[in-house]
């Protein structure tokens, strides 16, 4: 299968270990991953695989939002209606339910069919994650 692991961290800079780590796990049952960077990338690609992956986290420890780039990104990738998905958030602070309710409420707004939801506490834990996702 076909996955795209959307990362958009709160600050604007490479994905981080946690995102990789998921990526990880998912290579090694089989999936075909790529990794993209929510900030420098745009979601044109997005319509073209089988199943995406939201990695976010929120964009301050006492905050529930989501950076407002993850909006842009899923509006930008059209024909998204459908789509199977996975919304994770980086378990931060403490209003990271909030945080996901909102990134979840993001891909629906545009279509998106969220079948798994989880937080994401360290790099094992989201490799771990990342084995089950289309198992």
């Amino acid at each position: 299968m076909r996955i795209a692991v959307v990362s958009a961290p709160a600050a604007r800079k490479e994905p981080p270990d946690y995102v990789r780590s998921l990526a990880k796990g998912m290579e090694s049952m089989g999936h075909r991953v790529d990794v993209i960077n929510g900030w420098t990338e745009d979601g044109f690609k997005l319509p073209g695989y089988e199943y995406v992956a939201v990695a976010t986290e929120p964009i301050s420890f006492f905050s529930g939002k989501i950076p407002a780039q993850v909006a842009k990104l899923l509006a930008a990738g059209s024909s998204l209606s459908g789509k199977k998905s996975a919304a994770f958030i980086k378990k931060t602070g403490l209003f990271s339910s909030r945080a996901l309710a909102n990134l979840m409420k993001a891909m629906e707004k545009e279509g998106m069919m969220i079948n798994w939801s989880d937080f994401l506490f360290n790099p094992p834990h989201a490799e771990a994650l990342g084995k089950q996702i289309g198992a």
